[in-house]
């Protein structure tokens, strides 16, 4: 039996914290890792106390890509990358120097929030359909992306 690789084994963490998403549109998870332990975890779902979509229903809003199309995009919830961050800080788990492994690339916002972290390299399972912004925020603020497949998901 081969032995998984680091980014093959917190991949497959990121799986399994997915599964606790609230909002089926996005079913993702984050983990944040520093010299290979775990600091932090994030799936997609709505901040403590609030309606969750599988509550409630989505909460979907028209959102104009960089493609120029229109899709719509629920914004009940916070996403994977942003939820792992915000715990770290609310527990104050320092993260600056760690590496954040998802389920796709990250979305521009949460590129800004992961660069101003001072999170050093992202792992993201899958590409995503408004990643090219994010890849310009992490090349100039030097957070390395490995993006392990072509895979976009379209919602």
């Amino acid at each position: 039996m081969k032995k998984p690789t680091w980014d093959e084994y917190f991949l497959s963490i990121v799986d399994v914290v997915a599964t606790r998403a609230t909002c089926d549109r996005g079913k993702s998870g984050c983990v944040i890792v520093k010299d290979n332990r775990i600091l932090s975890t994030g799936y997609v779902g709505a901040p403590s106390g609030l309606p969750e979509c599988d509550e409630v229903g989505h909460l979907l809003r028209e959102v104009k890509y960089e493609d120029d199309k229109l899709r719509q995009h629920c914004v009940r919830t916070l996403h994977a990358e942003q939820n792992a961050i915000i715990y770290a800080a609310r527990y104050g788990v320092p993260i600056a120097g760690a590496v954040l492994y998802c389920t796709m690339c990250p979305c521009y916002s949460c590129a800004m929030m992961i660069a101003a972290a001072g999170i050093t390299k992202v792992v993201a399972k899958n590409n995503y359909q408004a990643s090219t912004d994010a890849v310009t925020i992490f090349k100039k603020a030097r957070v390395e992306l490995v993006i392990m497949n072509s895979h976009s998901p379209k919602y």
